[in-house]
């Protein structure tokens, strides 16, 4: 029988849709840190555009939430971000669109979580972070562009700084 991490919980979620071409790039990030030695107390799951999933999932109780997902942010195809999604203006900065185009916002999975844990004495995560990556398209079509391509393992180390960070705090 596995005991419980002792440490902090923190789930990874890659999230996107991969028939619309860059939208995947959160599918695949997660895909990749599978098969990363992560610290103990470190959950990824591919929840693709099952954001009620998620939801649901974070019922079981995390400290941190790291999306991975697609984000337009108004900069070149490929570009990294880390968006701390409670800090002022991280959905959408001036000229940007929102950090979303599927509607999977962290609000949106939050306010539901917020619903469900009602009565529960369950409690959202403190913190929630978004690794998100500048698409070139998001049409119809399987496969990453070569730039969005190009980010996957920069953003597979990111993530895997981010969670050694937070197994330590």
């Amino acid at each position: 029988m596995a005991l419980p991490p002792t440490g902090p919980r923190t789930l990874v979620a890659g999230v996107g849709n991969i028939f619309l071409g860059d939208d995947g790039f959160g599918v695949e990030v997660a895909r990749l840190l599978a098969r990363e030695a992560l610290p103990g107390g470190v959950e990824v799951a591919d929840v693709g555009v099952r954001g009620v999933h998620l939801a649901y999932q974070l019922l079981d109780g995390y400290d941190t939430l790291v999306l991975v997902d697609a984000v337009e942010r108004g900069g070149e195809p490929g570009t990294l971000y880390v968006i701390d999604a409670a800090a002022p203006g991280s959905r959408m900065p001036a000229g940007a669109v929102p950090l979303d185009g599927h509607r999977m916002s962290p609000d949106a999975v939050l306010a539901l979580l917020d619903t469900l844990c009602a009565g529960t004495g369950a409690k959202a995560p403190e913190r929630t972070l978004v690794v998100g990556c500048e698409p070139a398209t998001v049409e119809e079509g399987i496969g990453l562009s070569p730039p969005v391509t190009a980010a996957v393992p920069e953003a597979v180390r990111m993530v895997t700084e981010l969670v050694h960070a937070e197994a330590v705090v």
